[in-house]
């Protein structure tokens, strides 16, 4: 397929242009969307929290019950191979590892190899005008599946909870299960009260964003205090601010749900100071000398 590009990813031990990857018809995360997945952040050539996403990733691969085929160190070697090739500083590496092929059958197949799949591609920062006027979002109920803590190459239920603000014109929805707020749909939701932020606990309903344990460090350094409770929906719409946080937006204001204010309708000061407690982090990490 022309219309890809030719850089080089890993597929199953091997190095090879993205346009000529091919896996089976067979595999299990193509029949079954049976793996999981990581987003890494890059900037600079170096990977931001690195430590943190592969352990996610073992969190994810034992609650499927698949041994992670790369060793830490096995993982960094991929990711510097890529980046070697990567023609932008900032980049997100994909890394997806699939339980492997097998003829069709729902339960778990065992003795098989999984299937393990990475590549690097430029990131698309938030457009400056949208970072500067703040998020229109939507709110939904979370009609997704009780395992949102896996980080699931089965993704329905994010694609159509995306798509609700898409067809709104709307950045984002933001999810609401029995009148609490979990998350958005491929994004974090933290809840401004004052100098306190407050996010969603830990949970099957909620995926951990690698943000969470970053919020709570930029929160410290920035002065403000961090707290895990649940937030009822009219607290949410009644936040002095709102924010989203994941590996593509960083920290972004919301400024306007359901075409509701929050707060007074523009970016707030914790927003700010968060925003730039973040830039200050990619700029340590990028001056860091470790490297994948």
């Amino acid at each position: 397929m022309t219309s890809l590009p030719d850089t080089p990813c890993y597929l199953n031990g091997e190095f090879t242009p993205l346009r000529d990857a091919k896996i089976s018809v067979l595999d299990r995360g193509f029949i079954f969307g049976d793996g999981v997945y990581e987003v890494v952040p890059v900037y600079g050539g170096h990977p931001l929290r690195l430590a943190q996403h592969l352990a996610r990733l073992d969190r994810s691969l034992a609650e499927l019950r698949i041994a992670n085929p790369l060793a830490p160190a096995q993982w960094h070697a991929v990711i510097a191979r890529l980046l070697m090739a990567a023609p932008a500083a900032d980049q997100l590496v994909y890394i997806q590892i699939t339980r492997g092929v097998a003829l069709r059958d729902h339960a778990m197949t065992t003795g098989i190899a999984p299937t393990v799949f990475a590549m690097a591609q430029p990131m698309k920062p938030v457009p400056a005008g949208l970072r500067a006027r703040g998020a229109a979002c939507v709110s939904a109920d979370d009609f997704r599946w009780q395992k949102g803590h896996i980080k699931s190459t089965s993704l329905l239920g994010a694609v159509l909870a995306r798509q609700i603000s898409v067809d709104a014109d709307a950045t984002e929805t933001v999810l609401f299960r029995d009148g609490w707020l979990t998350e958005a749909s491929s994004s974090n939701v933290w809840v401004v009260r004052g100098d306190e932020v407050i996010g969603t606990p830990k949970g099957p309903h909620v995926l951990e964003g690698i943000r969470y344990g970053l919020i709570e460090e930029l929160c410290e350094e920035a002065g403000l205090r961090f707290a895990l409770r649940p937030v009822a929906r009219q607290g949410v719409f009644a936040a002095d601010e709102l924010l989203l946080s994941s590996a593509t937006k960083e920290v972004l204001a919301v400024t306007q749900l359901d075409g509701q204010p929050i707060g007074k309708g523009v970016p707030g000061p914790v927003y700010e100071r968060l925003y730039a407690a973040y830039q200050r982090a990619k700029v340590r990490s990028a001056a860091s000398e470790e490297r994948p």
